[in-house]
């Protein structure tokens, strides 16, 4: 029998798991050629959501459940449970009910068909516009920089087959960014179409400091392409000083012999080169910060405890 995991990322959904869990398990009724099970990860919530989920793992054999020490992100929560998940076929959806279980059959079928990756793709969005722009930034940067398809709609409800599990648990970085490790993983990959339910309780755990995190993660652990940005950058800097220079020559000696090479011209020229060099030196710093962390061999994540039955 085919086995699926669920796996659940959560942060301040106390109020909110336990409806998730039972539209797990209404749907997987429906589905009676499949196992399933639950990992559920607490984020270090500041609410009592390891409480709820230590209440859903005492009622149900199928429901793992692991608390994380500190938050280390959604990203790391996902690889945290890709550890523990078993299954087949692995699902992963938020825990606000704004990703609909119901429709899961949906990633299921276009897996059984031999997909090796799922996104649900949205018919009507129902975040917030501060969301629905981190959403678009994300899509667009996944495009840009990590060569997703243009016409492919990445989310944070998919499902992968066990061997893409397999080579996303290879990666031990500390920055985890589970659309990279999907994308470099298989080409096979698609959409379907689900219903984005609204929020009935609390709001995005999303603040403006972790999307631009979240976007720093995706574009410097997968991609050379914004250094590449900044050698771009710098050329065309160099080229358009060379030419200002020129076209000054040119006007003074040909045209206006009063024209100032003065002051106003070179200051422009330098602040511009300036703070192309700041911004090259701050990308090359990036990525020399991150490669520091990575061979102090700092942690995805780090388990408090596994909560099991």
């Amino acid at each position: 029998m085919c086995k699926i995991s669920f796996v659940i990322p959560c942060y301040r959904s106390e109020n909110t798991i336990a409806g998730v869990i039972d539209d797990i398990k209404t749907a997987m009724a429906k589905l009676k050629k499949f196992s399933y099970e639950v990992v559920l990860i607490n984020d270090s919530s500041p609410d009592k959501t390891v409480n709820a989920i230590e209440a859903l793992v005492e009622q149900n054999d199928n429901i793992l459940g692991i608390d994380m020490t500190k938050n280390f992100g959604q990203h790391a929560a996902l690889m945290a449970g890709f550890h523990f998940a078993s299954g087949d076929y692995v699902i992963c959806l938020d825990d606000d009910g704004q990703t609909p279980p119901a429709e899961a059959y949906k990633l299921i079928e276009k897996l059984d068909e031999g997909y090796d990756a799922v996104y649900a793709r949205y018919r009507h969005k129902k975040h917030s516009s501060f969301r629905n722009f981190g959403s678009q930034m994300n899509e667009f940067m996944a495009e840009k920089m990590l060569g997703k398809p243009h016409d492919l709609y990445v989310s944070s409800y998919f499902g992968i087959r066990r061997n893409i599990v397999d080579e996303i648990l290879r990666y031990e970085n500390p920055f985890p960014y589970v659309i990279g490790l999907v994308l470099r993983s298989t080409s096979r990959i698609c959409n379907v179409d689900v219903e984005h339910k609204e929020r009935t309780v609390g709001t995005s755990g999303y603040s403006l400091s972790k999307l631009i995190s979240l976007w720093m993660n995706g574009f410097t652990s997968f991609s050379v392409k914004p250094l590449r940005i900044a050698t771009y950058a710098g050329v065309t800097t160099a080229i358009a000083g060379f030419l200002f220079f020129i076209y000054v020559l040119i006007v003074k000696f040909s045209h206006n012999p009063n024209t100032p090479l003065g002051w106003t011209s070179i200051m422009s020229m330098v602040l511009i080169i300036g703070g192309m060099n700041l911004m090259v030196l701050g990308m090359i710093g990036e990525y020399i910060g991150r490669m520091y962390i990575s061979m102090n061999n700092s942690p995805q994540y780090v388990i408090r405890k596994v909560i099991k039955k």
